[in-house]
């Protein structure tokens, strides 16, 4: 069956990480097909809010999204009466990315579908299924997916409609709205950088009610400060042993103050990770990723200052302790949890829950059409850890031919891999791949 075009290049996921290749292509001079049926596209989940309370977690002077250029975004930025130093709205964020999805488009070289791709299968080139009833040929495919919503959360199953599974979506904001003009006693299922955006949410829309947080440990993400650097070379830091990075992270953070520890990893993060094996990688996940969360993905020191004066005031209380059960009911839901430490239970009403659990992290749990699509051909496979997809040192998919993924997909690979400064290296590079593998 003829498809309705032909490209050189279709990428799957309008976010940043899609974006940001497209742009990286562009300059290139390789033609690509930007395809997002979210409505999002250009800005993704993480940059498509409008609450100016939302905030990037990392100074405009680190946010640039373009290799080599470190200082595109805080020029940009700066030259719209921003501070370099500062740490610009997320939709300021979103306007940045799109005018270079402007410029992208300008030239000539991409070209946007606002569709959602259905299925994927590789012939002589891949034959792309749209939700519309089109279909595309390209010959490279990436999948720039991003961030995929939380998985569920068994003990809600039968919570009712006042369990939002995705913070992010229109149910979510609507619930927001509901809880601000009622007052209403909300729970949020995590406590970790969803369980901060949904607070300041609540707090921008006028919510005096409580709001308690939740989770195993009660860890809450840590504050940015003002730190001496403190850059370490590779030699010197210990690897294939997690208990010997830990030890070396508590040893320096008492020399140098513990921002400046965990920030000397950054430059390292990938070969630390892919020095530990399988098992120290799952040991990692199970035991110290909470903390490691916290501290390495801080938070605007003004985001901190608004959630400390709401736990000052009661109005934010956050729980270490775990959800037992949790029933429907009348306009609420009921909700049994035990604290750490505790062997009685108690049982709250809340009006809402939400699940800020973060991003799914079992690949084989997807509900979009696509991945599973290419998981059931055998195009794609899980990671070793189940996290993502498994992808060789060039970020291609294996054992799918011409076909890349991008961004958090591709953290069981590299795990530091969600933030736009990683993001930017890794699209330069499958960018310099693809163009290499087209001109073959």
């Amino acid at each position: 069956m003829k498809s309705d075009r032909v490209v050189s290049v279709a990428i799957v996921g309008g976010g940043a990480s899609g974006t940001i290749l497209a742009a990286q292509l562009a300059r290139r001079g390789i033609a690509s097909i930007l395809i997002d049926g979210s409505g999002r596209i250009g800005r993704g989940v993480a940059y498509s809010t409008t609450e100016p309370a939302h905030l990037l977690n990392v100074r405009a002077d680190g946010m640039s999204a373009m290799a080599g250029e470190p200082e595109h975004f805080a020029d940009w930025f700066e030259a719209r009466g921003g501070n370099r130093a500062g740490f610009a709205q997320r939709r300021l964020f979103a306007n940045y990315l799109a005018e270079l999805l402007d410029e992208a488009v300008g030239s000539g070289c991409t070209e946007l579908s606002h569709s959602t791709v259905v299925t994927a299968a590789r012939g002589e080139d891949w034959r792309i299924e749209l939700d519309n009833g089109q279909s595309i040929a390209a010959r490279a495919l990436v999948l720039a997916l991003g961030n995929q919503p939380p998985g569920g959360l068994r003990a809600f199953d039968q919570a009712g409609p006042n369990y939002i599974a995705n913070p992010w979506g229109a149910r979510a904001s609507a619930a927001v709205r509901d809880s601000a003009e009622n007052g209403g006693r909300v729970l949020l299922v995590g406590t970790g950088l969803t369980m901060i955006d949904l607070v300041l949410s609540l707090e921008a829309a006028g919510h005096d009610g409580q709001v308690v947080a939740i989770s195993r440990r009660g860890q809450i993400p840590r504050a940015h400060g003002d730190y001496d650097p403190s850059p370490v070379a590779a030699g010197e830091l210990p690897s294939g042993n997690l208990r010997d990075m830990l030890r070396w992270v508590r040893r320096r953070s008492v020399v140098a103050g513990w921002r400046a520890a965990v920030d000397s990893l950054r430059p390292h993060s990938h070969p630390l990770w892919q020095s530990l094996s399988a098992d120290e990688q799952k040991r990692f996940l199970r035991h110290a990723r909470p903390y490691w969360d916290v501290h390495r993905h801080r938070i605007a020191p003004e985001v901190s200052n608004i959630v400390a004066r709401l736990i000052a005031a009661g109005s934010l209380e956050i729980i270490s302790g775990r959800i037992v059960a949790a029933d429907a009911a009348e306009e609420g839901i009921n909700v049994t949890y035990r604290r750490r430490g505790e062997e009685e239970s108690r049982t709250a009403r809340f009006d809402y829950v939400f699940n800020c659990t973060g991003p799914l992290h079992s690949i084989e749990r997807t509900n979009d059409r696509l991945v599973r699509s290419l998981l059931n051909a055998g195009e794609v496979r899980p990671d070793h850890l189940g996290i993502g997809l498994e992808v060789d040192e060039r970020a291609r998919a294996t054992p799918g031919q011409r076909l890349w993924a991008l961004g958090p997909l591709t953290k069981g690979r590299y795990w530091e891999i969600v933030a736009v400064p990683d993001i930017r290296e890794q699209a330069a590079q499958v960018a310099d791949d693809i163009a290499q593998e087209l001109a073959g």
